[in-house]
């Protein structure tokens, strides 16, 4: 038998989580059935989506459950199988949660899927060619639908999917600006990524200075936003949205501790006759292969660029998560377990 390592959600968050709420244990891997497979995982994904998740409140996704694995997305090599379409040595994408190994129902659709890495680094996966780079590409392509010649403002902009938003867009003719916090933050965007504008939203300590930086950098109003932030920065974008803008709201991080995130101008949704869509790309699997192959293809011609934050071992996957929530990692946060 396997022995597993394996971390769960013990408590959940009164307000801000903390490591508390997690707990590494010990698990014995059972032997595999029919159909199953053994997954043994190189790198685990990070998201600010799980914050929402630790919550017991209504969301578009139920609880993580209590004393149970962690949830979350995860890449690696079947080392074990009594099923027909996977052979040890197959590198899979899957959601194998927060543990070093996990037995897979491989028959099941859509729990397990062979990745290339000829081609494609395997951590890629849970990044730019991964669900964070189809949620940058769902936004974009089918919500803000930016034309050449527009431009699209992200917020979070050095992240695991503001980094691809701006890509896409300068990909299509769109003048990109971001928004990150920090002069290193917005120099990587800039420089390395190509978009033509970056807002240090830490240099700016009210929110007029931050309308102001936003102002400058839109000479000519903002076409499409995509928000992962919410509260000020939403508030300083708002204002330079042009009539019929289309916002597509991705996340809300500044509100994942559960506190209220009040708009201060929303009659400018009506006045400007604006689109705000939010979105969950899981429900939109019809178009992940048109994204994934777009995604893929950019990355695997160095045409679309990524960074990551690694965290070594199990172990440090809450401080890692925690430090995620706020802002502390640069690119996609990931955990290397092998």
């Amino acid at each position: 038998m396997t022995t597993n390592q394996q971390i769960h959600l013990v408590s959940r968050p009164a307000v801000e989580a903390s490591v508390d709420n997690f707990k590494l244990v010990q698990a014995t891997v059972p032997e595999l059935k029919n159909g199953q497979v053994l997954v043994r995982h190189h790198f685990m994904s990070l998201d600010p989506y799980m914050r929402g998740r630790m919550n017991d409140a209504k969301s578009y996704a139920v609880p993580q459950p209590l004393n149970a694995v962690m949830q979350g997305g995860t890449v690696g090599e079947i080392v074990a199988s009594k099923n027909a379409a996977y052979a040890a040595g197959d590198k899979v994408v899957g959601f194998g949660g927060w543990q070093l190994y996990s037995v897979v129902d491989a028959g099941a659709p859509g729990v397990l899927r062979k990745v290339d890495t000829q081609h494609i680094p395997l951590s890629a996966y849970l990044g730019a060619v991964g669900m964070p780079g189809v949620t940058a590409w769902y936004g974009l392509t089918q919500i803000c639908k930016p034309g050449a010649g527009k431009t699209v403002v992200v917020s979070a902009a050095s992240g695991a999917v503001g980094s691809v938003v701006g890509q896409l867009a300068k990909a299509r003719g769109c003048r990109a600006i971001g928004i990150a916090g920090g002069t290193d933050k917005c120099g990587y965007v800039v420089n390395d990524l190509g978009f033509d504008a970056c807002i240090d939203y830490k240099a700016h300590k009210d929110a007029k200075s931050l309308y102001d930086a936003v102002k400058d950098a839109t000479p000519d109003g903002v076409d499409g936003y995509f928000e992962n932030v919410g509260g000020a920065v939403f508030d300083a974008v708002l204002p330079r949205m042009n009539a019929f803008g289309r916002n597509a709201l991705c996340g809300m991080i500044s509100g994942y501790d559960g506190e209220p995130i009040p708009l201060k101008q929303p009659q400018l949704l009506l006045t400007n006759r604006l689109t705000l869509e939010g979105f969950i790309v899981s429900e939109h699997m019809e178009f992940w292969p048109e994204a994934l192959k777009e995604l893929g293809t950019m990355v695997a011609t160095g045409k679309l660029k990524y960074r990551e934050s690694v965290a070594q071992g199990l172990a440090a996957a809450p401080e890692a998560f925690l430090g995620l929530l706020k802002g502390k990692n640069f690119g996609k946060q990931v955990v290397k377990l092998v």
